[in-house]
């Protein structure tokens, strides 16, 4: 068991028979009475999401997830599939469980499949992925001052704001825990 007060962003824990882990994680402590810990958490096997919220000192149950090393292999549209590196299993993954990190798999990249009851049911990214530019609207002279962004369409389809120099055909890193800007990287 796990007390409420222990949840922190990425905890996974077990609750009404269902797998959730935390996105978001707030503590409330009024003047008077108990604190509250209020959480937006996604459901591993559905891929809903729910705001809860607990009164401190509850508890949920805490869960065993097993992790593998796999690549990113391709997608449907609906379902996206994996591979284990060491054993070559595949195993798919629906898109509405893993809908906020989908803008950031590249064919081939390598991430970490999380397995519960040996079921995979979710996945962790590099800290931040290299992407190349595909749409970008051009600088116009002036538009330079201090703190100037455009939005740009990466390879795969998602949406960074960006500073104003960056142009179509450049390499992005972007960090693929906030889905921001890093730098432009020279290859």
């Amino acid at each position: 068991m796990i007390d409420v007060n222990d949840l922190r962003k990425g905890v996974t824990f077990e609750l009404d028979g269902n797998l959730f882990r935390v996105l978001e994680y707030s503590h409330n402590k009024p003047g008077r009475g108990n604190a509250t810990i209020r959480i937006k958490a996604r459901n591993l096997l559905t891929g809903a999401t729910i705001e809860k919220t607990f009164n401190s000192g509850t508890v949920v149950q805490d869960v065993r997830l097993d992790f593998h090393n796999a690549q990113y292999l391709y997608n449907d549209g609906e379902v996206y599939y994996f591979m284990d590196i060491e054993t070559f299993e595949q195993y798919p993954i629906r898109r509405d469980v893993i809908e906020d990190v989908v803008g950031f798999l590249k064919e081939e990249m390598q991430v970490k499949l999380t397995f519960y009851k040996n079921e995979a049911i979710d996945i962790e990214l590099p800290t931040s992925v290299d992407l190349k530019v595909v749409e970008a609207q051009a600088a116009v002279r002036g538009d330079t001052a201090t703190g100037v962004t455009k939005r740009v369409v990466l390879e795969t389809g998602a949406e960074v704001e960006v500073p104003m120099f960056v142009n179509q055909g450049d390499v992005i890193r972007v960090d693929t825990r906030t889905g921001e800007y890093v730098t432009r990287v020279t290859k």
